[in-house]
């Protein structure tokens, strides 16, 4: 859609019913904002809207793990039943959320649930000696989960597209400083995201190659798991690990601790070396010994991050985006279907064209102030920018704030001056 658009060229629109079969504030007001299309429980489209908010969502993690040293590719969904054998994964006991499927001439298949294995086997066609680590591969791929209930809207989908990042290193020291800069990247990107300040770091079991993993929490009420918070020090520590060992190893005071529900919007794992042995991912150091390579794993689902700030950054009214992650900066909407408030309305639009200001033009014909205000309300665009004959005779646009209470008149060129000046979204 470029950086302009006009709205009544969406061919979505807005519904003001809600949906009757969702109980997930994320689906009732992404639906009803015409950003995302329900094909069935648990399977969702991406309309224009949507899709833009997505993308910018993905562009934020991608500069995040560019910055670290990842380096970006796709591997494929249909998967081998070879290539998950050595791990066990195939087994349905182990793992219980596959799809699988048959070629014509009854090979079976799977449609990946996450890609250690594959990763692990492709990376062995180019991992021989020492120099040719360390190696930080990631993806932005569609995961296939065939989950008992999807109940959470975009939170928790059948069919859903994960950022995973894997790590391969000479040694478990090398791979530990690779971990804290992933942590460091993961609370940069929720902060770029606007939900910094209420994202955790929590410690989660971390299975048989470390004592802990981390998982990044965020805080609402419509979240799946428990988590207990230290808020001046920052961090969390999920309910499987809520011990008093755990909590003294940690250095921690359990009467500070407070019980908030949270989902999970990213995590990151010590694999070890569970993948390199089990599918001889070799390398040769510098004595001429073959040694496993050293693994780590870091995922985010960008859905499951829009669905779960929309959850936690909306009010009554509609959805409230975070700059960063808008579709759009400005929400024009025009009055009345006055020539001269039209012709207005159009300068004004060409005018954020020419200075790149990423514009929502409601230029819809027949339909009331309120109704207009009410879809910008849902809608969250950042800036709602109204063009009517008021406006016009104060000389200037009507300026509100999606958080604001009440706008104000001002020229047009002082309001794209004040947007040029904040021109860091995330900031």
């Amino acid at each position: 859609m470029g950086i302009h658009m006009k709205q009544s060229q969406l061919f979505t629109r807005t519904k003001k019913e809600s949906p009757a079969d969702e109980i997930s504030r994320n689906a009732e007001l992404l639906l009803k904002g015409g950003f995302i299309y329900k094909e069935m429980a648990g399977v969702y489209d991406y309309m224009p809207l949507g899709l833009r908010v997505f993308n910018k969502i993905v562009g934020i993690i991608r500069e995040e793990m560019n910055a670290i040293g990842g380096q970006e590719v796709t591997l494929s969904s249909l998967q081998e039943k070879a290539t998950w054998e050595p791990t066990n994964q195939w087994d349905d006991e182990q793992v219980d959320v596959w799809f699988k499927t048959k070629l014509k001439n009854d090979t079976e298949l799977g449609l990946a649930v996450t890609h250690e294995p594959p990763m692990t086997k492709m990376l062995k066609d180019y991992v021989q000696s020492y120099r040719d680590l360390p190696q930080y591969v990631y993806q932005f791929q569609t995961k296939f989960r065939n989950e008992t209930r999807a109940k959470s809207g975009i939170m928790r989908t059948r069919e859903f597209v994960m950022k995973d990042l894997y790590s391969f290193d000479i040694d478990e020291a090398l791979h530990l400083a690779f971990y804290e800069k992933a942590k460091q990247a993961y609370k940069k990107v929720f902060q770029r995201m606007g939900i910094g300040h209420i994202t955790y770091l929590t410690f989660a079991s971390g299975g048989m190659f470390s004592k802990f993993s981390h998982e990044f929490q965020t805080i609402t009420g419509a979240g799946e798991d428990i988590i207990y918070i230290d808020e001046e020090k920052g961090i969390a520590l999920n309910k499987e690990v809520y011990t008093d060992e755990v909590i003294e190893q940690l250095g921690l005071d359990k009467s500070k601790l407070v019980e908030k529900r949270a989902v999970e919007v990213g995590n990151i794992f010590t694999l070890g070396t569970r993948f390199s042995d089990a599918l001889g991912l070799t390398y040769t150091n510098e004595a001429g010994e073959s040694k496993s390579v050293f693994m780590g794993s870091y995922g985010i689902g960008p859905g499951r991050v829009m669905g779960t700030i929309v959850e936690t950054l909306s009010d009554d009214k509609g959805i409230i985006w975070p700059e960063a992650i808008a579709p759009f900066r400005v929400h024009m909407l025009r009055l009345g279907d006055d020539e001269h408030v039209k012709n207005r309305a159009n300068e004004v639009y060409e005018l954020l064209q020419k200075h790149n200001v990423e514009v929502l033009f409601d230029d819809r014909e027949g339909m009331s102030p309120g109704e207009k205000f009410a879809d910008a309300d849902l809608i969250g665009i950042p800036y709602r920018l109204v063009i009517s004959k008021r406006s016009i005779e104060e000389g200037g646009v009507e300026v509100k704030k999606r958080t604001e209470e009440k706008g104000r008149v001002v020229p047009i060129e002082d309001f794209i001056t004040s947007l040029e000046t904040t021109n860091s979204p995330e900031a």
